[in-house]
This record gives structure tokens, C-alpha cells and sequence, in this order.
């Protein structure tokens, strides 16, 4: 096995950020902060609001740079957008002009796939994900839940081995959200790839990750990683009763609460 396949998917080593505002200010969002994520690793990042969780990903995508030490994904430095990482954030990342179809075949006529080759491997991931019969519906016509399945379909399709998720499902009902969670995990289950998921959900990370990552008040360090033994695959409506689940959502939300106390 060559030295770049032992190499974790993403890397953080000693990493800081200093923002410096307008007025010569400067803010620091990160502070000496390390973690790394395994080839096939699915890790949820959670903190206070406004602690820097989703400038972790930024970081990851090359549109932030480290003030001081080094990101790497791959073994390799970051130096720009990287075309083997997928997103999902809690926005809808949808063109409102085009069907559903035209949306998820979009990433592989972007990378050079002929349009009838594109179209089939679209009708197949919208099948996957539920939405056989509506690959001709615009956005305006769906409802967030299917909207968010689209933004699944249209990352899935690319078959990214990193996928950086930014409370993609924040906006959803309960019941909705459950089903999208569930619906990450059999797709993430299938692609072998490594997701980063940040959420203010303390129960969503538990139930989704191998490992919850606890960020501190800004600017952030890394204040805990809690190792999730839960075994898999899980159904998000039943491990939430699971006796270790509810002792782990005991300990994680100690380590928030005394961070929102401290701060």
C-alpha cells in the first residue's frame, strides 16, 4: 500500500486562524487546532454558535487559509477547491431553471460526461433516493425535504470521497429530518467515503458519526472527541433510546453547557 493510501482523508495539524478586520482588528477563530478524519470516517463537528465549526470546512476547501500550521486532505496540502470533495449545506444548492434532472446531471456534464450518458446516471441516482417519478419537477414544485434528496443526488453522483456537510438538514421537521438522516447513512454506507458534518444538533451527531469532535467557544480549540460505540447500521428513530446514546447526549451537552457558561 502506497504511503499517500495510509495517509488520513483530512488533516488538521496545529492549526490557527486570525481574521483581521477593516478597522486592524484581530479575531481569532481557531487556536492550535488539531484532528484528523480516516479514509471512510464519518465525523460530526459540534460547538457554540459562532465558535468557527463551519470555518473548520472552509479550511478543508482552500477558501480559508491557516494563519499558522497545515490542512491537508489526501496526504496533500491544500492549495484550492479539490474536485474529489462534495458539499451539502444547509441552503439548497439547486438551479431554480432546471428539472431535477437537469440539476443532478449537472456535476457530470460539468466534469466532461455526455449529456445521454449524464441523463441515465441521473435517472438512477434520483431513483435511489426516492424521486423516480419526479425527474421532471423544477425545485419551486418540491418540498424541502425533496429538495434536500436532490442535493444528495446531485453530491452522491460525483462520487466524492470527502463530503463536507454544514447543517444540511437544520431546516427540516422532525420527521423529515430523521428520514434524511437515515438516507445519508445508506448512501454514505454504499460510497465509502469520509463526511464531516457539522450541526448544533448534539443527538443528529451522535446518532450519525463514528466520532463527535466538541469544539470550544471561540476561538476554537479542540475540547473533547468523544468515540461513538454504537453498533451499525443504525436507524436514527430507535438508537436515540439506546442506553449508551442517551449517556453520550449527557456528556457532550456537559461540555456545551460549560463552554455557554464560561462564554
Amino acid at each position: 500500500m502506497s504511503e499517500v493510501a495510509n495517509k488520513p482523508a483530512i488533516e488538521f495539524d496545529d492549526v490557527s486562524l486570525r481574521f483581521i478586520s477593516q478597522d486592524g482588528n484581530a479575531t481569532v477563530a481557531l487556536r492550535n487546532f488539531s484532528m484528523a478524519a480516516a479514509k471512510g470516517e464519518f465525523i460530526a463537528i459540534v460547538g457554540p454558535t459562532g465558535c468557527g465549526k463551519s470555518t473548520t470546512l472552509n479550511m478543508i476547501t482552500g477558501l480559508l487559509k491557516p494563519t499558522v500550521g497545515q490542512v491537508r486532505v489526501m496526504g496533500g496540502t491544500v492549495a484550492g477547491i479539490d474536485p474529489r470533495i462534495g458539499f451539502v449545506f444547509q441552503a439548497d444548492a439547486v438551479f431554480p431553471w432546471r428539472s431535477v434532472l437537469d440539476n443532478v446531471a449537472a456535476g457530470p456534464m460539468f466534469r466532461g460526461m455526455a449529456k445521454a450518458q449524464a441523463h441515465e446516471l441521473a435517472r438512477d441516482w434520483i431513483a435511489r433516493v426516492g424521486l423516480g417519478k419526479f425527474g421532471q419537477h423544477y425545485p419551486h414544485q418540491l418540498s424541502g425535504g425533496m429538495r434536500k434528496r436532490v442535493a444528495l443526488a446531485q453530491t452522491f453522483i460525483n462520487k466524492p470521497e470527502i463530503l463536507l456537510m454544514d447543517e444540511p438538514f437544520s431546516a427540516l421537521d422532525m420527521q423529515t429530518r430523521t428520514l434524511m438522516q437515515d438516507e445519508l447513512l445508506s448512501l454514505w454506507g454504499q460510497s465509502g467515503g469520509s463526511v464531516v458534518f457539522v450541526t448544533h444538533d448534539i443527538e443528529e451527531a451522535i446518532a450519525l458519526a463514528d466520532r463527535v469532535f466538541v469544539l470550544s467557544a471561540r476561538p476554537a480549540r479542540l475540547k473533547q472527541v468523544y468515540q461513538i460505540d454504537l453498533p451499525r447500521p443504525r436507524v436514527m428513530a430507535e438508537v436515540r433510546y439506546d442506553p449508551r446514546f442517551i449517556e453520550l447526549s449527557k456528556q457532550i451537552w456537559n461540555d456545551l453547557r460549560d463552554e455557554a457558561v464560561l462564554h
